[in-house]
């Protein structure tokens, strides 16, 4: 099967689980990927935004990849998150990484410079160029102070070769749906959104990079895969089902809320990294309330 094929369906944007002292939890993320692995998600995600990156020094990143791609046992792809606000510091990083076992990477269009459509396209030229793996583009003005425009990302997408997807999180539909109309042929819309995964995939988007399924991974991989067949009366009532949570897991900071489920469940444990926190006590007890009575 393409590494194309692979990635249609659910991908994980796996959190980071550390301990009580905040080092890295390496058993906890050998869990993680064991969990989502058995929930049939088709690919995992390392080093990114749920993953609190920004966070890790170089040496735990290297050894949570590792980790992971070790806990993959090549039964699932593993996709890199390789992105900043830096071209050059972003190339030094491609330039020295050992991409054994990684089969793309995800970069996030560059966050606070808030370039301009043109530097967003030569950033990425740039990227593609250099790196030895596929490359995923992520857009995500929430969090970066810019957006990808529709034609940004189509003339990435028809300029290198080496892009084969979009991680699209702006939130727009409209937006969403205009690159799926107009991508090149095998160019991988992926929703970045778990609350309108199930729209982008009747739209035409080919998946998800998800938040939700590092709790939920059986339900919501069930969910987008059902989507895909045109099964939309399973993939309703399993979307409908976690929807609630969703909201939930962002409302006070991503993963925050993720890493309550999967404390909850016994994977891992709750703790983050400052300047994120744990969520309160509030926001814990409406997730357990939810979880009691989820059925997924």
């Amino acid at each position: 099967m393409s590494l194309l094929n692979k990635l249609k369906g659910t991908g994980v944007a796996l959190v980071t689980p550390f301990t009580k002292n905040l080092e890295v939890d390496y058993n906890g993320l050998t869990n993680l990927v064991k969990h989502v692995i058995k929930g049939k998600c088709e690919y995992v995600v390392v080093l990114g935004t749920t993953g609190e990156s920004v966070t890790l020094s170089k040496d735990e990143k290297l050894a949570v990849t590792n980790t992971v791609i070790k806990a993959a046992k090549g039964k699932v792809p593993v996709i890199l998150g390789v992105g900043g606000n830096n071209t050059q510091e972003v190339l030094h990083s491609i330039k020295t990484t050992d991409f054994t076992g990684i089969d793309a990477i995800l970069s996030v269009s560059p966050s606070y410079n808030k370039p301009s459509q043109a530097g967003i396209v030569e950033h990425f030229k740039l990227i593609a160029k250099a790196s030895p793996v596929p490359v995923i583009l992520y857009n995500v003005p929430g969090r970066t102070g810019s957006n990808m425009s529709p034609a940004t990302t189509l003339k990435i997408a028809r300029e290198c070769k080496n892009v084969i997807g979009i991680k699209e999180a702006s939130g727009n539909v409209e937006q969403v749906m205009s690159i799926i109309q107009n991508a090149p042929a095998n160019f991988l819309v992926i929703s970045g959104d778990d609350g309108i995964t199930l729209p982008l995939v009747a739209a035409g988007a080919v998946g998800v990079i998800s938040v939700v399924a590092n709790a939920y991974p059986l339900a919501c991989s069930s969910m987008v895969r059902s989507a895909l067949k045109n099964d939309f009366a399973k993939s309703r009532k399993l979307h409908y089902g976690f929807y609630g949570l969703i909201p939930m897991l962002f409302e006070e900071g991503n993963p925050a809320g993720a890493k309550v489920v999967l404390k909850q469940l016994g994977v891992c444990g709750d703790d983050v990294r400052m300047p994120l926190v744990k969520v309160s006590k509030d926001l814990e007890k409406r997730i357990h309330t939810f979880m009691k009575s989820y059925k997924g």
